[in-house]
């Protein structure tokens, strides 16, 4: 084998497994026998180096910062025909992006010569500058001045306004009494001293007026020229980490298997005519490709698993494989996996045409479908075949709309149609009202402690890994499950799930993470680990009808 630096040797010999026929579907896939290999002796060098210092999270008396990792093995083969593996982090590792045992970034930007510390000393003194500012509490010190110099003066002046509103009542009066007693020169001499003291209540508040006005503009000022300084330094700021990131983005350029180099805004400008998400290239598979090519190995297998803590957003389990992430990665591994054959997208693969819809129960109002597994309940952007286009071919009098709630694509069991838009509204209120009782059953990969309980974890989607959720306190959708143990079988949990919300991906996420159950749902290619199929199946549900506005029920039986 070539004596290439970062390329490993198998321990032992793998002669005897067979390679696979394709390369790796980097965002769904079961690790190859190769790449499992490879990715135990990558656990087994992390768990005895002394190369660095980095808490994981799996030694209690590591006081530092807890940071997992996703880490990626590569099984290439030389050009003499010899088998082993690159391996790669995902970010920077114990502060540096330069390792003895993994590849080097496509751009180290942590150079201590390069630009970007540079610049990022800069925007650090920003910042620091800015938390100054903040933790002296000039700005809001001024703020309140300003506020209470206008409240003073507008209290004064509102005073000044009931005083003239007096002395003019007072003048009135004067008038009304003074008019038939006076003579006419005497009350027009009155009258033009009433005059005039009216023109000095007037020049009185005229200039009451614009002494209040220099008082709260001096205030005014000193308040707007602090706020000024702060935004002049959050705008130096922003360019500076726009400028920063454009220069940054324009230092990656990407090789695929034919030799071809691209940069990475001309991969997302033409994929999704975006901006490169911030991080994207870092992650461990580019990594990997690129040294591959640079270095003429041939890929052959990948996967990517995580070592460590797990987070408190992602579902991220130590020792699981997971895909590539795809906000940051798909339009990067689109481009550099031309020219190798490549297993295909599940995703893509049409549904069997004589699969055939279980209709299990139907009126002139509703139908009940039992979903299999794999299939969608609507059209998608690739596939278009799924449950409401099946239904429209086989019922073409339907009018209205006909989706009244949605199963994920993996998820199998009990659909309601609705035949009319009147029937949809009616029960579409039901679920809006959370007055539809559900039941879901499934089998979790692992045992759990807890035999009952609610699940309250507040989900988003993952902007950088669609559609993937996390849970996210702070942005995240209300989601809460209820959840009964039924039975331990073969080490694994059969489990049922009462969900009071209907969030993407609710019952997954609430499974495998680590405020959960921690522990994912069997055959889980998102959040787990592949199987034959997703083992999660609607089996239950009870709403009102639409028709007889009774309650009806409908159950299946576990297909698993």
């Amino acid at each position: 084998m070539s004596n290439i630096s970062f390329l490993h040797r198998f321990q032992h010999d793998v002669s005897h497994i067979k390679k696979p026929e394709k390369f790796t579907f980097p965002f769904c896939y079961e690790p190859h026998a190769l790449s499992m290999l490879a990715a135990k002796q990558v656990q087994e060098y992390l768990l005895t180096q002394k190369d660095f210092e980095h808490n994981f999270g799996l030694d209690d008396h590591n006081s530092a910062l807890v940071i997992g990792k996703m880490f990626g093995v590569l099984v290439v083969e030389d050009e003499h025909g010899g088998l082993g593996y690159l391996a790669a982090v995902s970010g920077k590792l114990a502060g540096t992006n330069q390792h003895r045992y993994f590849v080097p970034p496509i751009f180290d930007m942590l150079k201590p010569e390069g630009f970007f510390l540079e610049e990022e000393q800069e925007i650090n003194r920003i910042n620091r500058e800015l938390e100054q500012i903040e933790e002296n509490g000039n700005l809001q010190a001024l703020k309140l001045q300003f506020e209470s110099a206008k409240e003073e003066q507008q209290k004064s002046l509102s005073t000044l306004r009931v005083l003239h509103k007096q002395n003019k009542s007072e003048r009135k009066q004067i008038r009304t009494i003074q008019k038939p007693i006076l003579s006419e020169n005497a009350y027009q001499e009155l009258e033009i001293d009433l005059i005039k003291q009216s023109y000095r209540d007037q020049h009185e508040y005229d200039v009451a007026k614009g002494n209040a006005l220099k008082v709260i503009e001096r205030f005014e000022e000193k308040y707007l020229m602090e706020q000024q300084q702060i935004e002049a330094l959050k705008n130096e700021r922003k360019e500076r980490s726009s400028s920063l990131q454009q220069r940054l983005f324009d230092q990656y350029h990407f090789l695929n298997a034919q030799g071809e180099s691209r940069s990475v805004l001309d991969i997302f400008q033409e994929a999704i005519q975006l901006q490169p998400p911030a991080g994207a290239g870092e992650c461990a598979a580019p990594k990997l490709l690129q040294f591959a090519y640079q270095h003429k190995l041939k890929p052959i297998a990948m996967a990517e698993f995580w070592w460590g803590e797990s987070p408190n957003t992602e579902v991220r389990k130590h020792l699981s494989f997971y895909p590539a992430c795809r906000g940051k990665c798909e339009p990067i591994l689109n481009h550099m996996l031309q020219g190798l054959e490549v297993d295909d997208n599940p995703m893509l693969q049409h549904p069997d045409s004589d699969l055939d819809i279980d209709i299990i129960y139907e009126d002139e109002s509703i139908i009940v479908v039992n979903k299999p597994a794999e299939f969608l309940s609507v059209p998608g952007i690739n596939v278009k075949d799924s449950v409401q286009t099946r239904i429209l071919e086989r019922f073409p009098e339907i009018t209205g709309p006909l989706i009244i709630h949605r199963l994920d694509m993996s998820t199998s069991g009990i659909l309601v149609l609705a035949k009319n838009k009147e029937s949809h509204q009616f029960i579409q209120d039901q679920f809006i009202k959370h007055t539809v009782k559900k039941r879901y059953t499934a089998i979790l990969d692992g045992v759990i402690d807890q035999q009952e309980g609610l699940i309250d974890l507040p989900l988003r989607v993952d902007l950088d890994d669609r559609p993937r959720q996390v849970v996210c306190y702070e942005y995240g959708k209300p989601a809460q499950t209820k959840f009964r143990v039924q039975a331990i079988e073969n080490g694994r949990t059969r489990i049922h799930y009462f969900p009071l919300t209907g969030r993407t991906h609710q019952l997954r996420v609430h499974s495998a993470h680590k405020k959960g159950l921690f522990c994912p749902i069997l055959g889980d290619d998102l959040y787990g680990q592949r199987a034959d199929r997703l083992h999660l199946h609607a089996g239950f549900i009870e709403f009102t009808h639409p028709i007889s506005k009774e309650r009806i029920s409908f159950t299946l039986e576990d297909p698993f």
